[in-house]
This record gives C-alpha cells, structure tokens and sequence, in this order.
C-alpha cells in the first residue's frame, strides 16, 4: 500500500533528511578541513577554513609511516577476504535455497550460529588455530580469520535472494542440459548482483576498518594494515594531528570511491532486502 504525502508532510521529510545528512557529514567536513592546517590552527580555529592549504600534510603522511605499504597490505586482506565470502557464501546459499537433503536445516542453523556470537570472543582459539597452522604474522592468516567471520552474516542475507529467483529460469536451464554449478554461475549470480554487492560492501568496511585482529596476528611491521599504520602518528607524548588527518582522509578514500561506483546496486539490493 503506497501513502501520498502533502505539501507539508514533504516539506517536514525534506528538512529531516537534510538535518541527517548535515549531522553525518559535518564530522568529515571538519577531518577535511583539518587535513589542510597545522596542528596549531587545527586547535586554535577548528571550524574556519585553513589559511594556508598544506598539501604537504598528504606527502608526509604517505612517505613518513610507510603508508604505501600498509595501503597495499590492506587491499590485499580486503580483496582477497571479499573474494573469499562471497564465492563460499554464495555456493552454501545457493545448495541450502535450491536443494533438499539430509541435516539440511541443521546445517543452516549451524551457520547462522556466528551471528549470535562475534568472532572476537573466540580470539584465544583463533590465536592457537593460527599457531599451529603457522599462519601468524601472514596475511594469508588474515585473510582466512575474516573469511570465517563474514560468511553466517553473508549466507544469512543470500539464502533469502536465491529463494526470491524464479525457477522457471532454472528449469529452462535443467532442459537445455546445463548442470547445477553452472546454473549458479552462469544464471543465478548474474541476476543476485545487487545483493552480493550489498553483501561485499558490508564486509569490505568491516575489513578494511578492522584494527583488532591484525594487532593480534601481525607483528611484523611490513605485514600491517591501514589501522595499525595510523598508530604510527601517535607519538609517547605528542600528536601529529595535521598528519594524522591527512592519512584518516587517505584511509577513506577508497570506501568513498568503492561506494560512489556501486552505489546503485547497493541501494537496489537494500531496498530489495528491506522490502522482503
């Protein structure tokens, strides 16, 4: 059932709409900003524009820490831990959505079970797991650690868009003689793609932000991702706030570009689940 609204109803949703994005981008304006001054007239006037535009501030903080280093490290565990939901997550949920067999709905809790408990309380069995597999200090390790993580969250929303797809499709596909992996491969993933870019973009921003498990299982400092990089900016007894800004404008940057691209289809595949 669609409401109409009035004039007066649009004018009220507009200026909420407004005071939300002005309340969500103010912060990032200020980080901008800041980015741009000195450490002195990043306290002195915070609010005002800078008075000299320190471009500066951007070489140093990608030369100073290494952060060419630490960016790379971090697309790296972000693609490859991506790559990895997404194919595991969407196999299980294509085999649970489409097929009947035995322990089926047991298996399915099983996976959702990891909703209900966060991957971090089980740090200590993570941390021997990665012991004895010699994969500390990897990024490998890394990798597989948020591939565990994501895949209940990613199987949980996925089972739901592979049940919306028509079979009929599928069943032209059957008498064709196409088998069940490429009816997944070749039919069903073209057609969910707003739903696995939903499912990318949620677990490319809890990757890429992660600063607990990389500071458990990475010591070396040439293994280190984005979030551990940016601790290089907190000196014993000072802050280097101008820099540190720059690299926080430099961590986002690519979440902001990611987002610009596939903002289509991220909003298709959350309008799409909402209205389930």
């Amino acid at each position: 059932m669609m409401f109409k609204l009035n004039g007066l109803q649009k004018a009220i949703a507009w200026i909420f709409l407004a005071l939300l994005a002005f309340v969500n981008l103010y912060p990032i304006g200020i980080m901008i900003l800041s980015s741009f001054k000195s450490t002195r007239e990043i306290f002195l006037k915070p609010f005002n524009l800078p008075a000299v535009w320190r471009w500066s501030n951007y070489v140093s903080a990608w030369q100073r820490a290494d952060f060419a280093t630490y960016f790379k490290n971090s697309i790296l565990v972000t693609a490859a831990s991506i790559a990895a939901i997404l194919l595991v997550s969407s196999m299980a949920a294509y085999v649970i959505a489409r097929f009947d067999f035995k322990f089926k709905r047991g298996i399915y809790l099983f996976l959702l079970a990891g909703l209900a408990l966060p991957t971090r309380l089980a740090i200590i069995p993570i941390f021997l797991i990665m012991r004895s597999l010699h994969l500390l200090d990897k990024l490998s390790g890394l990798v597989i650690v948020y591939a565990a993580g994501g895949i209940a969250f990613s199987v949980f929303l996925l089972v739901n868009f592979f049940k919306k797809l028509p079979r009929d499709i599928e069943d032209s596909a059957k008498i064709d003689g196409a088998g069940p992996f490429r009816i997944y491969w070749q039919i069903d993933l073209p057609l969910l793609k707003p739903a696995l870019v939903t499912v990318a973009m949620f677990n490319f921003i809890d990757v890429w932000n992660d600063f607990f498990f990389p500071l458990i299982l990475l010591s070396s400092r040439v293994k280190k991702t984005i979030p551990l990089g940016l601790q290089a900016f907190f000196g014993e007894y000072t802050i280097e706030w101008d820099v540190l800004f720059a690299a926080l404008n430099i961590s986002v940057l690519p979440i902001l570009i990611i987002f610009l691209i596939l903002s289509k289809q991220f909003i298709a595949g959350m309008t799409e689940g909402a209205l389930k």
